[in-house]
This record gives C-alpha cells, sequence and structure tokens, in this order.
C-alpha cells in the first residue's frame, strides 16, 4: 500500500530501496515559503544499521502489509531470539540486533507481539513496560535523601537498573524497555 511520506510515522515498516525498514522517528518541519519537508530515521530490519532520509511531504513510501501475531518469548542466546506461537507451536527466531539492549529485559515466557511479513518475523512490537524483581539492591544510606538519589540494582534477568533509594530486594518495579528507566514500584 503507497502512502504520502507525510503519513508515516514511528513504528512504521515500510519499503525503500529494495529493503524492508523501521520508522524510529519522524520529524516534520515547515519552513514559510515551499512545501513541508519530513526527516525520517529508519532501521533497517535485516541488519540493524540506522539511517536519516529527508524527503518532501507528498513523496510516495511503500508502507507494507504487517501481520502482529503474540507469541511466547522462550529464550535468546548471542544471536538470536526464539518465539514459539503458542496456538500452531511453530517456532521463530529473530536476529537478535534487530531488538538491540531490549532483550536484557525479556524473560522466558513472557508473551509479547511479533510481526511478521510473509510468514517470517522481522521484529517485536516492544512492551511499554516489563514487571522484574529486584533480586539485589544496596539499602540506602541515611542523609542520602536531599536530591533525586538512585542506586544501581539487579534485576531477575541480570540487569542493572537505576533506581530510586526507597527500592529494596524483593520489590517489584515496572521498567521501560525502550530506554531501560525505571517507572514506579508495584504494590504486591
Amino acid at each position: 500500500m503507497n502512502t504520502d511520506a507525510v503519513n508515516i510515522k514511528k513504528g512504521d515498516i515500510i519499503s525503500h530501496n529494495s529493503q524492508i525498514w523501521q520508522v524510529v522517528k519522524t520529524e516534520h518541519n515547515f519552513r514559510g515559503r515551499g512545501s513541508a519537508v519530513i526527516r525520517l530515521k529508519l532501521k533497517n530490519i535485516k541488519t540493524g544499521a540506522s539511517v536519516e532520509q529527508t524527503s518532501r511531504s507528498n513523496e510516495i513510501y511503500q508502507a507494507l502489509d504487517i501481520s502482529s501475531t503474540q507469541m511466547q518469548f522462550l529464550y535468546s542466546d548471542e544471536q538470536n531470539l526464539y518465539f514459539m506461537d503458542p496456538r500452531s507451536f511453530n517456532q521463530y527466531q529473530l536476529k537478535a540486533n534487530i531488538i538491540g539492549n531490549m532483550v536484557k529485559y525479556f524473560k522466558q515466557g513472557e508473551t509479547m507481539y511479533v510481526l511478521l511479513y510473509d510468514d517470517e518475523p522481522i521484529t517485536i512490537r516492544p512492551p511499554q513496560t516489563v514487571r522484574l524483581k529486584v533480586t539485589s539492591a544496596q539499602d540506602a544510606v541515611k542523609g542520602d535523601t536531599a536530591t533525586a538519589a538512585k542506586k544501581d540494582i539487579i534485576v531477575e534477568t541480570g540487569t542493572v537498573v537505576k533506581v530510586p533509594l526507597f527500592i529494596k530486594k524483593d520489590d517489584i518495579i515496572l521498567v521501560n524497555p525502550e530506554n531501560g528507566e525505571y517507572i514506579e514500584r508495584v504494590n504486591q
């Protein structure tokens, strides 16, 4: 399906120069006279490389027909992530460099949406938050709370996260997997 550059938004999958790209960022610039300029930051689905593309607002791109299927995250190794469709029990693998650092926050058995093009996985739709249990945390030192101080803790996936001083071991926290930032503590 063809679409104007002005209608492209973050997360869209497009075909450009005979390759599949995911739109990471869009920026719309209009400077008085003339037509608007659209700046796109694109990430290559196969290689993980990023490029910036500038085009006129009426330039045509091919938006790809992508299906989204809820799958269970099985495990990851250094090169791939492995998912299973719980309805058909088909297993799929996805290159780890496509997902990037988000994989550090994924727990085995979690369900997430995998985007498929021609029945091949191309990327995931990352969850907005993940619930993680704190496995290691230093106690806060009295007097350290004059500013919005943060400390490093380790969560159940083995990843280090910066959190406020009041977080303790065995707390459940919400983390944004795209940037690794602490969101809030979850009441149990």
